[in-house]
């Protein structure tokens, strides 16, 4: 999959596109080293707020437009109530901070 973010293109690589039971479980309950990405999308723009308990290792969550252009990238950390965007969003991508990942996130935040 590749997003735009700051008029540069990048290849995020695989993610698992949700199903509706996807949705509500996320990376809830993974073990950190065999989490993938996961793309949620959505019909209609939304404001929805995610969470992160019972994921019990940080990850970026990426919330992009229609286009794939990156509106917000955070990096959650676990047992966190909400975490949300005022704009409305197509797809949010949730990365899991592991080393299959390492050379993504490096791409996305530098850290």
């Amino acid at each position: 999959m590749k997003i735009k973010k700051e008029g540069r293109t990048i290849d995020i690589g695989n993610v698992k596109k949700v199903n509706l039971f996807g949705e509500v479980i996320g990376l809830m309950f993974s073990r950190r080293e065999k989490a993938n990405s996961l793309l949620f999308e959505f019909k209609k723009p939304t404001k929805m707020k995610i969470h992160s308990h019972f994921v019990f290792f940080p990850f970026i969550a990426i919330w992009l437009d229609e286009k794939n252009n990156v509106l917000d990238l955070r990096r959650i950390k676990s047992f966190k109530t909400s975490n949300g965007i005022k704009k409305p969003y197509y797809k949010l991508v949730e990365i899991p901070i592991n080393k299959k990942y390492n050379e993504i996130i490096q791409l996305l935040v530098g850290d």
